[in-house]
């Protein structure tokens, strides 16, 4: 699955962060892994940041950094240079999904179901 996230960094922080992401530790690369996330790309427009997550099931990869310490770490560490994530409202598959971007046109999508007709 990809899930879309965005979230806006602290005034003043674009540089800095794209600093700190230039070589991520090595044992947040391993975290991530042990979650299920087998990508993480991130866009940045001024201070607004888009990700895109590849993962098996995203709930279930929140879950396992949550109780991840190297992830703790890491968030410890981010925060000073993240303001926050958008939220989108919530749903019942759980607390982390609320952060994920509702997806509005795919033209793959599109493109397979008009060779259909």
């Amino acid at each position: 699955m990809r899930v879309a996230l965005h979230s806006v960094l602290k005034e003043g922080q674009e540089a800095g962060y794209e600093e700190v992401h230039a070589t991520v530790p090595a044992d947040l690369l391993e975290a991530l892994g042990r979650a299920g996330i087998t990508n993480w790309r991130i866009w940045r427009s001024g201070r607004h940041l888009f990700h895109l997550v590849d993962c098996e099931d995203f709930a279930a990869a929140m879950a396992a950094l949550d109780q991840d310490p190297v992830n703790h770490r890491w968030q410890a560490f981010i925060g000073d240079y993240v303001d926050h994530f958008e939220t989108t409202g919530g749903t019942p598959a759980g607390p982390s999904v609320d952060m994920a971007l509702g997806q509005v046109w795919e033209l793959s999508e599109q493109a397979a179901a008009t060779a259909k007709e």
